[in-house]
């Protein structure tokens, strides 16, 4: 089993940057591809970023490609979201999620809570 928490959300202005983290426990994350999903009112979770257990892949959706960064630390288990140039769409919940390495939500087995982001134009 694991356990994910993510935090660093919050509100900012279109242009600003907001790091995520998501921390896991109850078992190493470095067995683990990690991604990031986010969900805006009334629509579908949605893919954003994916990283390989190793590090030395990752993968975009192309609307947060040359913004956003994924990088992880499995020294402390701990997953990142570096979001640059943020605009009022990325508003949503953000979720990190630990499984296979893929775009698809039914990739990933375990699941955090969700931090809220909100980009104010």
């Amino acid at each position: 089993q694991v356990q994910l928490v993510e935090s660093g959300g919050g509100l900012v202005q279109a242009g600003g940057s907001l790091r995520l983290s998501c921390a896991a426990s109850g078992r190493a994350l470095s067995t683990y591809a990690m991604g990031w999903f986010r969900q805006a009112p009334g629509k579908e979770r949605e893919f954003v970023a994916t990283i390989s257990w190793s590090g030395r892949s990752t993968y975009y959706a192309d609307s947060v490609k040359g913004r956003f960064g994924i990088s992880r630390d499995n020294a402390k288990n701990t997953v990142y979201l570096q979001m640059n140039n943020l605009k009022p769409e990325d508003t949503a919940v953000y979720y990190c999620a630990a499984g296979s390495l893929g775009t698809k939500s039914s990739e990933y087995g375990y699941w955090g809570q969700g931090t809220q982001v909100t980009v104010s134009s």
